[in-house]
């Protein structure tokens, strides 16, 4: 996984704004909460109101779950709170799935003691020619209620805050704003295709913003990382509203560690002043130094050093020649095209072990169709190599059928019975009712049971065909549909006791001596992230209880369509040939629900075996950049201890 070294106190001298690094987003949510809930509570002792300016989206979920555990576990009253929120769709009827009323109300307001009358979110539903009055008077509120003491943020892939896309004037106020088609595609995984996205938003200004007096800006995640360094580092511009903060007195980022990524304190720790030269550390610099430099890693020199700002390690390490030796041999030492270790033979820098042989493998799958998207040449090898291998998928992905292909698969059964002889009573009236639920589905409204169950059971066929095609047998095949995510809507319940109990009882039925488990969490709808949780706690468990078995047993993660492992994290690359290459899209191929519309595609409008393919020979690409052999594609690993 990415190091993070010890960093002296001066080495955020790069940055314009006060950025707080934490572990991940649920600690930084705990200190984001605390910091409210101290204004709150010294407001509360003054007998003084406080208005809190609160955001939406993925980001700020663990830091409402944590207010409301604030009060109802530590008894944090909100009933001297006013609150203002930043934006809303438009149009967008208050409760539909989507709308951020909903979305307050579902994930704090439902749950603590605030005065309903106390709540000011823009209305999605008003007229279109009332807009202009409606967000005058929301600045007015926002005014007599005395203005915004503290106002949360999240960030957009493109450094718009709340819907200020790039360009928003540094005067602008509360106001109908266009979306960028970025920012629609960003939210596509909270509707069933990117048309049903709005186009139009309301929201409050920079100007408005920036009259706030305090505000605290949090992003999780890689995908943040890069947005993050330029909001922080680089010049204030209305391109990159984010970065319009700068100006603000009393401004706070909170971001986890892979959302600082790109900070020069931690992408180039060099330059901020003394460092730790640790071998992860020597290969992250000189990696980076050959692709910038566009040079293989052998063919780096002293003044190449010296020159990127690496002259230290030359101090302490020596000459550039013996240093970009041990950077090749590290990165050579990654590729293998023996996933599951290479049975009788000793090869002591190999990524993985010669001995068990054959391996129990276990692929943890969160949707139907990652393990083939994000692996797919991996596990056809591990398969062909003669270890035993099972697949484990984690979820239904029911919610990723849409209404349409349903529909499709209906035809067919009532077709097939009709070839075979007359349908009978009872599949007709189904048809029927599922088709006239399709017909009347509004936004707001979840599928029925029923209509889970068939877009399960669709996902599940593709599946159980992929592994037919990779030649698994079907008793290696585990659908575990684990219960946090059976909820019928984008919003899923947390990870609970029952999901990881549920893992235990698996991987203590198989005892694998290697688990694969997705570590990309870039995922929109956040089921990886949860996934890997529920796989992680439940092996954590298992290594407490002592079970001999699990002292074998290595976990390795691989990132899915969204992004792939930096150079330097890399522990394992699994080489692939073209034939491979064309096997792996087949196999994608057999997942005719999630192909050609691709549901929840985040910001990538390319289909998913476009996006892996892609990604694959990027990788095989930079291997080839940094003087190692040329493959057509790779497919990369990172090795998880627990």
């Amino acid at each position: 996984m990415p190091e993070y070294p010890t960093i002296p106190n001066f080495a955020d001298s790069f940055e314009r704004i006060p950025t707080k690094v934490v572990e991940n987003a649920a600690m930084g949510s705990v200190w984001v909460a605390k910091q409210i809930a101290n204004l709150i509570r010294a407001k509360q002792k003054k007998k003084e109101k406080v208005v809190l300016g609160l955001a939406t989206g993925s980001t700020p979920k663990s830091l409402y779950a944590e207010l409301v555990r604030l009060h109802k576990e530590e008894g944090l009253s909100f009933k001297n709170v006013v609150t203002f929120n930043l934006d809303e769709y438009y149009p967008i009827e208050r409760q539909a799935l989507q709308s951020y009323y909903r979305f307050m109300h579902q994930q704090l307001f439902d749950h603590i003691d605030i005065n309903p009358k106390n709540i000011n979110i823009p209305n999605g539903e008003i007229e279109k020619e009332k807009i202009k009055e409606h967000c005058r008077e929301y600045e007015k509120k926002i005014e007599v209620a005395g203005g915004i003491d503290l106002q949360i943020l999240g960030i957009g892939n493109n450094g718009h805050v709340g819907f200020n896309e790039p360009g928003s004037g540094l005067h602008s106020k509360t106001r109908l704003i266009n979306l960028d088609n970025s920012t629609r595609l960003a939210n596509a995984y909270e509707f069933a295709n990117i048309a049903e996205v709005p186009r139009l938003a309301l929201t409050m200004g920079i100007y408005s913003i920036l009259q706030s007096k305090k505000i605290i800006l949090m992003a999780w995640g890689t995908s943040k990382a890069l947005v993050i360094k330029k909001a922080v580092e680089e010049e204030m511009t209305e391109s990159l509203p984010a970065s319009l903060l700068q100006m603000h007195d009393d401004v706070q980022f909170v971001i986890d560690q892979d959302a600082a990524t790109e900070l020069t304190r931690f992408k180039s720790p060099w330059l901020s002043g003394e460092c730790e030269w640790t071998p992860r550390l020597i290969k992250k610099a000189v990696v980076n130094m050959a692709l910038e430099l566009k040079k293989p890693v052998l063919s780096l020199t002293n003044s190449d050093y010296n020159e990127f700002g690496l002259g230290d390690l030359l101090v302490e390490k020596g000459d550039a020649y013996e240093i970009n030796l041990q950077v090749y041999y590290m990165l050579r030492d990654t590729l293998t095209g023996w996933p599951a270790g290479k049975p009788n033979a000793h090869i002591p820098a190999h990524p993985e072990r010669s001995a068990p042989w054959p391996k129990k493998v276990v692929i943890f799958s969160p949707h139907p169709d990652d393990d083939i998207i994000s692996m797919g040449g991996t596990f056809q090898r591990l398969h062909d190599q003669g270890n035993e291998v099972h697949v484990a998928y984690q979820t239904s992905g029911n919610i990723a059928v849409t209404d349409e292909f349903v529909t499709r698969y209906l035809d067919f059964a009532i077709g097939f019975e009709t070839v075979l002889g007359s349908p009978t009573r009872k599949s007709l009236d189904f048809v029927k009712e599922a088709r006239k639920f399709l017909s009347r589905k509004k936004s707001n409204q979840t599928d029925t049971p029923s209509i889970r169950k068939i877009k399960a059971l669709i996902r599940q066929g593709e599946a159980k065909a992929t592994c037919r095609y990779v030649g698994i047998h079907e008793n290696n095949v585990h659908f575990q549909q684990l219960p946090f995510y059976e909820t019928g809507t984008i919003q899923k319940k947390p990870a609970g006791e029952k999901d990881v109990k549920q893992t235990m009882d698996l991987l203590r039925a198989i005892k694998p001596h290697q688990v694969y488990c997705a570590g990309d969490f870039a995922d929109p709808h956040g089921t990886h992230k949860v996934c890997f949780t529920i796989v992680l706690e439940a092996l954590k468990r298992l290594k407490s209880l002592h079970e001999p078995w699990i002292e074998d047993c290595w976990l390795w993660l691989y990132k899915g369509a969204w992004q792939e492992w930096n150079m330097e994290d890399i522990e394992m690359a699994v080489p692939m040939s073209p034939d491979q290459v064309m096997k792996k899209r087949f196999g994608i191929f057999i997942h005719q629900s999630q192909k050609d519309m691709v549901p929840f595609q985040g910001a990538d409008s390319r289909e998913f075996w476009q996006r892996a393919e892609e990604r694959n020979a990027h990788t095989a690409s930079l291997f080839a950049d940094l003087g190692l052999t040329h493959y057509a594609a790779v497919e990369a690993f990172v090795r998880y201890p627990y």
